[in-house]
């Protein structure tokens, strides 16, 4: 298609979910896949890698330990989710036995947050490195895992969790390029047949209004759904400026939301929620994409490294429906985190709201925090013997962000199939500390996609 080519795509969605190689998991009915059944297990014994702020709110969601976000917290620069001081927490039989994270300041930091809730972590289950996933991954005690590390390293991860048989949640998104998600795909399906429980950190799906609200949409509350929306316009989110002493390595992996290699970019690392939940309302993942971005508040080289500050697309998906996606990080701008869909009869916000023919509807039923509800719907799984596996559809709402960002990186219209079979890969061949050159900020009129 050029990029001036108006024409609806003609391929009804019935038969592109159908033919597409991976739709059997795009999820219109619900937010789970369920698997084949497996041994049911009554204690939770979770092992954190990956504990800076989202990790570690991770790990207190799980206990269902209330949190409160300091953003950013003094001193250090880090967003992260503290326990609050004199609460308990609240799940049964669910434990946190062993942290890992790269630094050992992360993962001190973590300790303290979990000694709030009177959790304490032993000397010996806690590691530290480019290998201490491994050593979470041999303890035998450690049945479900939870992946908060940075994204580049989410395919390598997962697929030793599932090797060892650990059931696994994946926090989002869940690679940075196409042969990553390919690698994730292939593992899920290796967790399906051994009937490990794979939760994803689309945490949307598991708010109950949205649950609702989606389940309204697929009943035809709007009639056909003929356009979306998707935004995440926000101020500047935390950044590590460079210390002397850090190798440029080093600082790159703590900096890594500013660098594709480790983050995928904004679109990726944070857009992906909105994107998701089109995919979701849609039944569908989109079948090209055209998008633009840039960078106009940070200049090249500095403390926020060569990622974009925003991105704006436009994706096609079956029957030509068009999604319009706009994803922002720059300061003192209006922020919106939000989504709209369009149909015959009416729109919907998708969080609890619709309105068709005259009427609003609003949601009224029982609410949750979605952190704590994804943990307990996960852990539910695993212990009544009937895993539910996440992995497609977050893997396909990875890909549908990194379509996007492709798109604008190369200036080129680009269809799924492409980019799902692109051989380009952002992993090193060697994690490591050390020099490195800067990447510089993508330019389209040198930027090659293959």
């Amino acid at each position: 298609m050029k990029a001036s080519d108006s024409k609806p795509h003609a391929t009804p969605r019935r038969e592109f979910l159908r033919n597409s190689v991976i739709a059997g998991a795009a999820m219109a009915a619900g937010p789970f896949v369920h698997t084949g059944r497996a041994a049911a297990v009554e204690k939770i014994r979770i092992g954190l890698v990956g504990c800076g702020g989202r990790g570690t709110g991770a790990a207190l969601n799980a206990l269902l330990m209330p949190t409160r976000v300091i953003y950013p917290p003094p001193g250090n620069g880090y967003h992260t989710e503290n326990a609050v001081p004199g609460a308990k927490p609240k799940a049964e039989n669910v434990e946190i036995v062993a942290l890992a994270d790269l630094f050992q300041h992360r993962l001190d930091q973590c300790r303290r947050q979990l000694r709030i809730a009177g959790v304490e972590v032993p000397d010996n289950r806690c590691f530290t490195g480019f290998d201490s996933y491994e050593k979470v991954l041999e303890l035998p005690e450690v049945n479900y895992v939870l992946f908060a590390s940075p994204p580049q390293f989410r395919p390598r991860e997962f697929r030793a969790a599932v090797e060892a048989g650990k059931h696994v949640f994946l926090e989002k998104p869940i690679a940075v390029d196409a042969p990553g998600v390919r690698s994730v795909m292939e593992t899920g399906k290796l967790a399906g047949k051994k009937g490990l429980t794979v939760g994803a950190g689309t945490v949307r799906r598991h708010s109950l209004a949205e649950r609702e609200t989606v389940r309204r949409l697929h009943e035809g509350a709007i009639g056909e759904i003929l356009e979306a929306q998707a935004w995440f316009n926000v101020g500047e989110i935390w950044a590590i400026p460079r210390v002397d002493s850090w190798s440029d390595l080093e600082w790159q992996y703590r900096n890594w939301p500013y660098f594709t290699w480790l983050s995928g970019d904004i679109i990726v690392e944070q857009h992906i929620h909105m994107l998701d939940m089109v995919n979701w309302v849609l039944g569908a993942h989109p079948i090209r994409a055209y998008g633009v971005g840039g960078r106009i508040s940070h200049p090249p080289g500095g403390t926020f490294g060569h990622t974009y500050d925003h991105f704006y697309v436009e994706y096609e998906y079956p029957d030509g429906i068009r999604m319009f996606s706009m994803n922002r990080q720059i300061a003192g701008g209006d922020s919106r985190v939000a989504n709209r869909v369009k149909g015959a009869k009416g729109e919907s916000n998708c969080e609890g709201r619709i309105v068709s023919g005259g009427k609003e509807w609003r949601y009224q039923g029982k609410t949750t925090d979605p952190y704590e509800q994804e943990q307990m719907d996960f852990i539910a799984a695993i212990r009544s013997g009937n895993p539910i596996n996440e992995t497609q559809a977050v893997a396909e709402a990875t890909l549908t962000a990194i379509l996007g960002r492709e798109s604008a990186y190369s200036g080129k219209v680009l269809d799924w199939d492409t980019v799902l079979n692109s051989k380009r890969s952002y992993t090193p061949e060697k994690y490591e500390f050390g020099p490195a050159e800067m990447p510089e900020v993508v330019n389209p009129k040198r930027y090659k996609f293959y």
